[in-house]
């Protein structure tokens, strides 16, 4: 007699269905303006640091242990300092706080005065966690962030200067002084796992060379860690190597394809801020708003094989670079977007003209001339960041807002303000930004008419 078997069923999973792509038929016009020349230096790679050394240099490489460590690139007049690292115990045992310092060095005969003009510097963990938060959320005080990379940029979108960098840096001849020494924690974390963003504007009446560079804190006789001193800093300065481990290298820009190697920055980019008078044409004085029923988009952030069908690439080039570093400043973090809409309803009739920002999928060619989205936007947050809008209301008065968003990939956004124009009606819209850290490009403005 056979066995009596038991016959249990396979339960069977389904999939989540794939959330529909929604194809919105806008004319995508490519960003006028420009960056200006004013350099970064632009401290992102090794994003993930393990070994101290020098994260980037531009001192001259002479008199240095490891001459290829620096690229010997001076500073003079406006220029912005931004780097971005992360801190990790590996193992995990080795629970050691890592510092991150910033140097500026005066190479000259005369003391060079060092004024920081806006700049903040915050950690993930306490300062900034990266927490949910709804889509879109008023931040007119500031107090809306989620990740360092969001707060520091709000605390610069808004001119502030925090507590812990200086007003001014008086440097001697032939010295140097620190301009932050500060650490990146990992101990009592789950995971042990910290990072830091920093973005400082600085304008210096003379020459200064910058430097970032890692190091693990110094550990006193009774075991507790101090910072390391302006002494330290320079020894690792003048003798230590390229920290590690090095990233991903990227794709050189001739064998651009897919997929792309965009690659982690560490060099001085060209351009802190994007200006743009947004008009019909060159020398034109008014932006005529769609037609009703009718949007346009202008991209922000577009990298090689994402321009949207505008063939327009906006990362900063690098002015200098690590060889195994990126070939742009792709992402363009930290950078400013200053965009005025000088906006004009030529039509006969009262209009509703809607000011959007939007996370479209990432392409280089349009399909059918219009920007593809999710009709459930994906899991991975694009986009976390502050706005600034100054506009006028339907009396004529001046109006400022701020307002914090959360776009995921996808994701058609929500309206940052809606004006109410009235035939012949002209309405000067200006809208800023600084493009967050941890932000996946591009973006789009968009204007639509109902």
């Amino acid at each position: 007699m056979l066995p009596f078997l038991l016959i249990f069923p396979i339960a069977q999973t389904t999939p989540p269905p794939q959330p529909e792509e929604v194809v919105q038929q806008q004319e995508v016009r490519p960003l006028s303006g420009q960056l200006d020349n004013v350099p970064v230096f632009n401290s992102n790679s090794p994003e993930l640091v393990l070994k101290e050394g020098v994260l980037l240099s531009t001192f001259p490489s002479y008199g240095k242990k490891i001459p290829q460590a620096h690229l010997n690139f001076p500073f003079r007049g406006r220029f912005d300092i931004f780097a971005h690292h992360i801190a990790k115990a590996e193992p995990a045992d080795n629970l050691r706080t890592l510092y991150l310092g910033i140097i500026l060095h005066n190479p000259t005969k005369q003391s060079v005065k060092v004024n920081v003009l806006q700049g903040a510097s915050y950690l993930s963990q306490p300062d900034a966690p990266f927490i949910q938060l709804p889509s879109i959320i008023d931040n007119s005080l500031g107090k809306i962030f989620a990740g360092p990379g969001d707060r520091a940029m709000t605390d610069v979108l808004r001119k502030l200067r925090q507590p812990i960098l200086p007003a001014q840096i008086v440097i001697p001849p032939g010295q140097s002084q620190m301009l932050l020494n500060q650490p990146i924690p990992v101990k009592e974390l789950t995971p042990p796992l910290n990072g830091r963003s920093t973005l400082i504007h600085l304008r210096s009446n003379g020459t200064v060379y910058a430097a970032s560079l890692a190091m693990f804190a110094p550990v006193n006789s009774d075991g507790s860690e101090r910072s390391p001193s302006l002494q330290e800093w320079q020894n690792l300065l003048n003798n230590g190597d390229l920290s590690g481990p090095r990233d991903k290298i990227p794709t050189p820009p001739e064998n651009i394809g897919k997929p792309i190697i965009y690659g982690r920055v560490a060099g001085v980019a060209q351009g802190s801020e994007w200006k743009a008078l947004l008009v019909d044409r060159p020398q034109a004085k008014y932006l005529t708003i769609p037609s009703p029923g009718q949007a346009f988009s202008y991209p922000l952030s577009t990298v090689p094989g994402g321009s949207l069908g505008t063939n327009q690439i906006q990362s900063a080039p690098m002015l200098v670079r690590y060889p195994d570093t990126a070939y742009r400043a792709h992402g363009n973090y930290g950078i400013q977007y200053n965009l005025k809409l000088p906006l004009y309803n030529n039509t006969q009739s009262r209009r509703i003209v809607t000011i959007s920002m939007q996370t479209p999928l990432k392409e280089d060619k349009l399909v059918n001339r219009g920007l593809r989205f999710l009709s459930t936007p994906g899991p991975q947050v694009f986009f976390r960041g502050t706005v600034q809008l100054r506009y006028k209301d339907e009396q004529g008065k001046p109006q400022t807002k701020l307002v914090h968003l959360v776009q995921k990939r996808g994701q058609q956004g929500e309206a940052l303000a809606v004006l109410n124009l009235k035939p012949g009606d002209r309405n000067d819209v200006e809208v800023d930004l600084l493009y967050p850290p941890d932000a996946t490009p591009p973006q789009v403005l968009t204007l639509t008419t109902r």
